[in-house]
């Protein structure tokens, strides 16, 4: 039976790409080989540990994967909770999956393809669940996890659970330091006085005092020069900037190199792809085809921006969370666009679904991955384990998590044209005040008895019908992308301005109706090139001139819209966007000029919650009036009859107001001046109108929707409507009600607010983790019950603290860590100090780091010569091997070195990751990751031995170091310059005399001068394979 690929190692990876053997011509001679041996076991040993329990991703993927499915389809029959438990089987432990029931083991840990579970649900001999098969996704969970060993969280038996008392809130927030409050910290004395530099290290040396230990010795300079590189900018020192700095004997050397790097405009590529890990940042959608997200990359270019610019983190919590809300967004000091919004879009970065069969189902999972990396990324909590019943074991209820949930279903995806946002926003506000002015100076004629009608006569609406009625709208219920589709809906007998003709008139409205404003005409938006684009709502143009509807819930699916002009219409069910198959085509609809009824069939989505979008064509005009659902011939000729008896009344007014202005007097002729004068102020403003615009993906506000909580998870089986509001251990139980709009601003403030002891303490201990190795808690992603506790609680409160007095501030954090003695400890660990201490809880040494993939491949571009560092704009096409292959592969490779850039800007597509990144353990963007892996595998060796990219950079390394020490000087002073340029030092004796034998012995085996290019690419490729190349000391 074939066992199926693991989706979490991307089909982009095989490591054929790995060849155990050079090619006849490319064979390393002997010596080179002890070069490289000599190298790789020098200086450093890799030790890795194998954990005794499930480590944090194994337990998010059971959790977010395996025991939703396990309580949804299972637990009724095969639980210590079933009313009758069948085939003997208990499936709600790991315990009772390996001893099985009547029929035997249900599973084979490491062997899905031999477990019975696996053979049920796939319908191989037992059916389960009985109700229907699973979905191909939900089984290959199924298969994954139990190719893992079947990881179970450890927790009580199923009988213990029978009589445990019920959830108990309170008692689980007082029982878990988490939820403490940050408290001021006594700073501790210590008795070295000597050795602290600032408070953060008398915490550190008060630990070691009290077990005997003292922090290993200063590291040298220039080890600690490249370990700031590295850190603070994840690039290499160059040899002359490692000069200066070395030659700098002033006693602020240190802090002037730590200043200039933190102002360098490579601090935000760093610190930016850190993040990006966070939001499991990808430009594409994963699953089938792989299809685009769309202008991704703006995204990422406003998080480089944003963590040079040191944005105080409440201000960049606010811009993530409800950035489209605020009041005074933040704009760009150059350019004037608007930053804030940008924020929103990491929301939406995740995996989607094209034309899913359960559309209810997959916004479940949608909103499930967008909680559960919200909550990890700003909280650090595992709030999505809540999805299916109250969490195992923190201080988190499944009604917490649906009224999170709320804040998603009244928020809406879209593309904003964010460059021109706020100009035009000042534009609108102009026009909005020049079209009310001039209406209340005309408005003054209605003694005239011109513009005022009596509707007494007019036949009823039907109002059980009716979804949306656009001359009866509530004070929050017109809602737009924007502002550009127009102001407020026209009322019957409005008087507006007519430019068609050579001259301005008047004219009034024939019928209630939102209008798009022809002023809007001619938007141009600006998207990123489609590499596999096959959305159809991507295809449409939409300009930011949409008209959406409230939110409603249909109850019946003969939906009809009353409409005037062209353009196109969407009806978008619980949030699917991703319409690209046979599936869902009939919620996309165009409007003809001629219509006057545009009918949608939306039967399959009875009893669904949805809203539709109207868009005007190109340079067109669009109206709509009404819609209504159980559209009966009988109900739409009520509503034109309505419509009809309105029109024939507004036209004798119309007619009235005619005679009145041809009429020779002094009142007409006013009318006839403020029309005209209506008319060049418009014609005016309308020069003043931005009208291109690039996209980016943003949230913005819907209706206020509250969700229902979901029985066991199943988006079958609601239950009651949960109110928005934030975490009940954190708000209580009685917050105030969110009675306007989505209220994820009010979101933002809760995540912020000082009484939060979650939000500044997880983000220190990330900062911590990426410039120390290990984080305070070591899961930086959870500090729950099932995380590890801080090794230095109290540590971690000042840190928490001091980061809130100052501002917020990450530049300011990093530089009170790196300035810290204990940062600048050595690698090098006295032997009792390991003996007494082995994991280094203490921190009595600092531990040596590998690079991260990207920081890899950024120095041997850096030290090739060959690094662009040109920032910002559309990605690189990742590079596609012969091993890459599937259904939406891009249609063109990238070059082999990415032309240059750096690897954050080479694009990241889920179905086609990059081998060479993978090998160092890049994550797959599936959900938040904080703590990458660090492995040592095979597949390492052999990529910086044999990949293209990898011999190409050696070759150009080696050409540049042919220019840089020309052949008149020794050849000691170039394989010291190489030395300087890899690893920020001089080479030892022994490594010189070792170096020198191999060139002498390649030059003459090969017959090549000594100076030859092919020996010095031989020896920069040797110094590549080192382990110091890819460590941090």
């Amino acid at each position: 039976m074939r066992r199926k690929r693991s989706r979490l190692v991307p089909k982009s990876f095989r490591l054929e790409e790995f060849p155990h053997r050079h090619s006849s011509s490319r064979r390393p001679p002997p010596f080179m080989i002890r070069l490289v041996a000599f190298y790789c076991l020098g200086w450093f040993a890799v030790v890795t540990t194998l954990a005794g329990h499930p480590d944090a991703t194994e337990r998010e993927f059971f959790e977010a994967k395996v025991r939703p499915l396990l309580a949804v389809h299972c637990y009724e029959c095969h639980s210590s909770t079933s009313d009758r438990l069948q085939a003997g089987l208990l499936l709600d432990s790991r315990q009772g999956l390996v001893q099985g029931g009547d029929s035997g083991a249900a599973i084979v840990p490491g062997d899905a393809d031999g477990s019975l579970l696996i053979e049920a649900v796939r319908y191989e001999s037992y059916e389960m669940p009985p109700k229907g098969k699973l979905t191909a996704a939900e089984i290959e969970a199924f298969e994954q996890w139990i190719e893992r060993g079947a990881p179970w969280p450890q927790e009580e038996s199923p009988a213990e659970q029978v009589t445990r008392p019920a959830f108990d809130l309170n008692q689980r927030q007082s029982d878990h330091w988490v939820w403490d409050p940050i408290s001021p910290q006594v700073v501790p004395s210590v008795t070295e006085n000597s050795w602290p530099r600032s408070d953060l290290d008398r915490f550190i040396l008060s630990s070691l005092e009290r077990a005997g230990l003292h922090p290993s010795r200063d590291v040298d300079r220039n080890v600690l020069a490249r370990r700031l590189y590295f850190d603070l900018i994840g690039l290499p020192p160059d040899p002359a900037e490692l000069a200066a700095f070395l030659a700098d004997d002033h006693p602020d050397a240190i802090e002037s190199l730590v200043d200039r790097l933190l102002q360098s405009p490579h601090f935000g590529e760093r610190w930016g792809r850190h993040w990006l890990d966070l939001v499991r940042y990808a430009e594409s959608r994963g699953h089938e085809f792989d299809d685009d997200a769309r202008n991704a990359y703006q995204y990422r270019d406003y998080v480089i921006r944003a963590f040079n610019a040191d944005v105080p983190y409440d201000q960049w919590v606010r811009e993530h969370i409800a950035g489209d809300l605020l009041d005074s967004p933040r704009l760009n000091p150059i350019k004037g666009y608007n930053e804030s919004i940008l924020g929103t879009g990491f929301w939406f970065l995740g995996e989607w679904v094209h034309s899913p069969v359960d559309t209810r189902k997959d916004e479940t999972d949608r909103f499930d991955n967008m909680i559960d990396v919200m909550s990890k990324t700003f909280l650090g909590i595992t709030v999505a384990c809540a999805r299916c019943h109250d969490h195992k074991f923190d201080a988190i209820s499944t009604a917490d998590y649906y009224a999170l949930s709320g804040f998603l279903q009244s928020s809406d995806y879209r593309q904003v044209r964010f460059e021109s946002l706020e100009h035009n926003r000042k534009v609108a506000d102009a026009l909005h005040k020049l079209d009310a002015e001039m209406r209340q100076r005309l408005a003054s004629l209605g003694t005239e008895g011109c513009v005022t009608t009596d509707e007494s006569e007019i036949p009823a609406m039907p109002r059980d019908a009716v979804l949306v009625d656009y001359s009866d709208l509530g004070p929050h219920d017109f809602i737009q992308d924007g502002f550009l589709f127009g102001d407020r809906p026209r009322h019957a007998a409005q008087i507006d301005l007519d430019t068609s003709g050579a001259t301005p008139t008047l004219r009034l409205s024939k019928r209630s109706a939102a209008s798009s404003d022809p002023f809007w005409n001619g938007l141009k938006s600006i998207s990123g090139t489609a590499t596999h684009n096959r959305g159809r709502l991507s295809k449409l143009p939409r300009s930011g001139r949409t008209l959406r509807t409230p939110t409603f819930t249909l109850d019946n699916g003969k939906v009809a819209a009353r409409v005037r002009g062209r353009g196109h219409v969407v009806a978008c069910v619980d949030s699917h966007r991703l319409i690209a198959g046979p599936l869902h085509g009939e919620t996309v609809q165009t409007i003809e000029e001629n219509e006057s009824w545009l009918r949608i069939d939306l039967s399959r989505y009875v009893g669904h919650r949805l809203h539709l979008e109207f868009t005007p064509a190109e340079n067109a005009s669009l109206e709509v009036s009404c819609i209504v659902q159980n559209a009966t011939p009988e109900i739409l000729k009520q509503i034109e009859e309505r419509e009809q008896a309105i029109e024939k009344l507004v036209c004798e007014h119309e007619a009235s107001l005619h005679v009145f202005l041809q009429q020779p007097s002094e009142a007409a002729s006013q009318v006839q001046a403020w029309t005209e004068e209506w008319a060049n102020k418009r014609a005016e403003l309308k020069t003043q109108v931005q009208l291109e615009s690039h996209l980016a993906m943003a949230m913005v506000d819907g209706t206020g929707e509250d969700d229902h909580l979901l029985i066991r998870g199943s988006s079958k089986n609601p239950g009651d409507l949960v109110p928005r509001r934030f975490l009940t251990a954190l708000v209580g139980d009685s917050p105030e009600p969110i009675t306007l709009g989505s209220g994820r601003l009010d979101l933002a403030h809760q995540i912020n607010d000082p009484e939060n002891p979650l939000t500044s303490r997880v983000i220190v201990n990330r900062i911590w983790h990426h410039l120390m190795g290990r984080g305070i808690v070591p899961t930086t992603d959870d500090f729950g019950v099932l995380g590890e506790r801080p090794t230095h609680p109290e540590l971690l409160d000042h840190l928490a603290a001091s980061f809130r007095a100052q501002g917020q501030s990450i530049k300011r954090m990093i530089r009170q860590i790196v300035l810290s003695r204990t940062y600048q400890m050595s690698s090098h660990a006295d032997p009792m100090a390991i003996e007494a201490d082995p994991n280094n809880q203490l921190w009595h040494h600092r531990p040596p780091k590998r690079l991260e993939s990207e920081a890899i491949r950024d120095s041997l571009l850096a030290v090739a010569g060959t690094l662009d560092r040109s920032q910002f704009g559309e990605s690189i096409p990742i590079h596609l091997t012969a091993f890459m292959e599937g259904r939406g592969r891009p249609s063109k490779s990238g070059p082999v070195d990415g032309d240059g850039r750096r690897s954050i800007y080479t694009a990241i597509r889920r179905n086609f990751l990059s081998p060479f990144q993978l090998a160092f353990d890049m994550p797959v963007p599936f959900s938040n990751m904080g703590r990458r892996n660090v492995s040592n595998v095979p597949a390492q060796a052999l990529i910086l031995m044999n990949d293209p990219f990898v011999k190409e950079q050696a070759e150009k390394w080696a050409q540049r170091a042919l220019v840089s020490v020309p052949a008149s000087e020794p050849l000691e002073a170039r394989i010291r310059w190489m030395y300087q340029t890899a690893f920020a030092r001089n080479p030892t004796p022994q490594e010189i005399e070792i170096t020198m034998g191999f060139l002498t012995a390649q030059s003459m085996s090969r017959g090549l001068e000594i100076n030859a290019p092919g020996l010095w690419s031989e020896l920069a490729h040797a110094l590549v394979n080192s382990k110091e190349f890819i460590f941090l000391k």
